[in-house]
């Protein structure tokens, strides 16, 4: 499913506007991967075993997306002649990582958290080479400004990472000072 969605995406990337979007995704998904989300894992009981498995399926698309875009993203800087292989060289490697590495990279992440924070920040830099390398912007940037891909690369990784710290504090703020000033007392 993974490869191909991300030949399609790779595909539709080419068309007008559609890049920025997916930029925002890119940065939407980086955020959400730094806010604590220990309270979205709970695991509800499904009425039927057809029921369950929709809900996996589904879920297993909404989390595919992710992965499609940011291999679209990184594999679209690469020359034309090789973005489907390293499309599928890159899906290869993730898949595999996905299904049989996801209990010790869950360790590595817990012992070091920098590592979550790098991969949001990796999600920023992509979203903003891809936003500058649209094609319905990417002339302008060209001719406007040098070194735009690296410019808000390198901002949009920051905007990710402060952003999503900002959020994640804010929401610990929240939880700890709801409930006192709920409080009848």
């Amino acid at each position: 499913m993974r490869i191909v969605l991300t030949i399609v995406a790779v595909q539709m990337l080419q068309v007008p506007y559609l890049k920025i979007l997916g930029a925002l995704a890119l940065l939407w998904i980086g955020i959400q991967l730094l806010l604590d989300t220990e309270e979205e894992g709970e695991v509800k009981e499904l009425g039927t075993m057809g029921a369950a498995i929709r809900t996996i399926l589904i879920a297993d698309l909404v989390m595919s997306i992710d992965n499609v875009i940011a291999v679209a993203a990184a594999a679209s800087r690469a020359p034309e002649a090789y973005r489907l292989v390293l499309l599928i060289i890159g899906l290869a490697t993730s898949i595999p990582l996905i299904i049989i590495g996801s209990t010790l990279l869950m360790k590595i992440m817990e012992r070091f958290p920098i590592i979550i924070t790098l991969g949001a920040a990796l999600l920023g830099w992509l979203a903003g080479e891809m936003f500058v390398t649209d094609p319905a912007i990417a002339a302008w940037f060209k001719a406007n400004l040098p070194h735009a891909d690296l410019i808000l690369g390198i901002g949009c990784a920051l905007l990710v990472v402060v952003v999503g710290k900002w959020l994640r504090h804010r929401g610990a703020h929240a939880k700890v000072d709801g409930p006192m000033h709920n409080s009848p007392n």
